[in-house]
């Protein structure tokens, strides 16, 4: 499944109310570990169709950013029932994304 992208004005719809479990990738064009966890996070959105799996620009979509108490990008956060399960910073292999999926 291909990733979506999240802004304010679809996050309730994507993330809030879906039905499947969200991964949330933070990320900024300018971000060099970004860049690199950019085809992770599309892998992983292959491999795991029981996950929607969503790309937030952190400088078009800063407000979605403070909300997660994003400090550092990239981070990472798993959305499930409209509750975040678990969040973590820095780039990091596929099988840790895997790993934070549960």
């Amino acid at each position: 499944m291909a990733t979506i992208t999240i802004t304010k004005e679809n996050f309730d719809s994507e993330v809030m109310r879906s039905d499947k479990p969200v991964l949330l990738d933070f990320w900024a064009g300018w971000c060099v570990p970004c860049r690199m966890m950019s085809p992770v996070v599309d892998k992983v959105a292959d491999e795991r169709p029981d996950y929607k799996v969503g790309k937030v620009n952190v400088d078009e979509q800063s407000e979605l950013a403070q909300r997660f108490g994003v400090m550092g990008i990239p981070t990472l956060a798993v959305v499930r029932n409209g509750k975040v399960e678990s969040q973590s910073s820095g780039a990091r292999p596929k099988g840790k994304v895997l790993e934070l999926l549960g």
